[in-house]
């Protein structure tokens, strides 16, 4: 199938692995120009290489924290006019909120509800003068079921999420649309290392970890980063205008509903 966005230009934030480089991959794949930004400049640099020589696409490599006024400025610099804004950034410890302190509050909101409001309105009137955008929020399946030892993440993407679906509402008749994604269990680093922890408190192995959380899922298994990739370009699609301010949520049905 093809999504009608090849040529398009892309800022794909926290790219360098897990859930942003698949996402990143995938538009690549639809001949989508990156922009990818990530912290750390050695493995956002060997993500872009790999990239490129997977797809032939031009991909530009901005180190800098996206939760941060200067590292957003150096990703709108290298790419003022995306198409696409994927906004992603890593989530804030687990913990008892007794122990949180308002600067560790400050600093998930920055990250995760402040960083991609700021960017959505960096680039979304632009889009609706262009009458194309596609924005699309990486956020949590803490959004629809919250995970109690991860208050600031289930508080700073809640207020994201609300905030999007006002918004959304708004652009979508300039073709432009804004959507989040909710990823339950994928094998990404942040999994592992979650698991790792759990291993070395119960004496088990990681690998027996990561095989009970997948037995735990509807499907038997945790997600792989691709299959999450694959449903941000499909939500990057030109034929996917008349998908707006939705939460789809990618868990392999661990939660449980009648109505997702």
């Amino acid at each position: 199938m093809d999504f009608g966005i090849k040529g398009r230009k892309a800022i794909v934030c926290a790219a360098s692995k897990g859930l942003g480089r698949a996402c990143a991959t995938a538009l690549a794949r639809e001949g989508v120009e990156l922009v990818i930004t990530a912290r750390t400049a050695s493995e956002l640099e060997a993500t872009a290489a790999a990239i490129r020589a997977e797809t032939g696409v031009k991909v530009t490599a901005v180190a800098g924290d996206i939760a941060t006024p200067e590292g957003r400025a150096a990703a709108l610099a290298a790419c003022p006019e995306p198409d696409i804004l994927v906004n992603n950034a890593g989530g804030p410890p687990p913990g008892d909120f007794r122990n949180w302190e308002r600067e560790d509050w400050i600093k998930a909101i920055d990250a995760n509800m402040l960083a991609p409001i700021f960017l959505i309105k960096a680039v979304v009137d632009g889009m609706s003068a262009r009458r194309f955008g596609r924005i699309v929020n990486i956020t949590s399946a803490s959004v629809k079921s919250p995970i109690p030892v991860l208050g600031m993440s289930n508080g700073a993407r809640a207020g994201l999420t609300g905030f999007v679906a006002g918004l959304a509402r708004q652009v979508a008749k300039h073709n432009v649309t804004i959507n989040n994604l909710l990823p339950g269990p994928f094998l990404t680093d942040r999994l592992r290392s979650g698991a790792a922890h759990a291993a070395k408190a119960s004496g088990r192995n990681v690998d027996d970890v990561l095989a009970e959380r997948g037995a735990e899922n509807p499907t038997g298994r945790v997600g792989d980063p691709a299959e999450f990739g694959n449903a941000c370009a499909f939500l990057c699609a030109a034929s996917s205008g008349f998908i707006v301010g939705h939460n789809l949520l990618l868990d392999g049905g661990a939660f449980n509903s009648s109505i997702a």
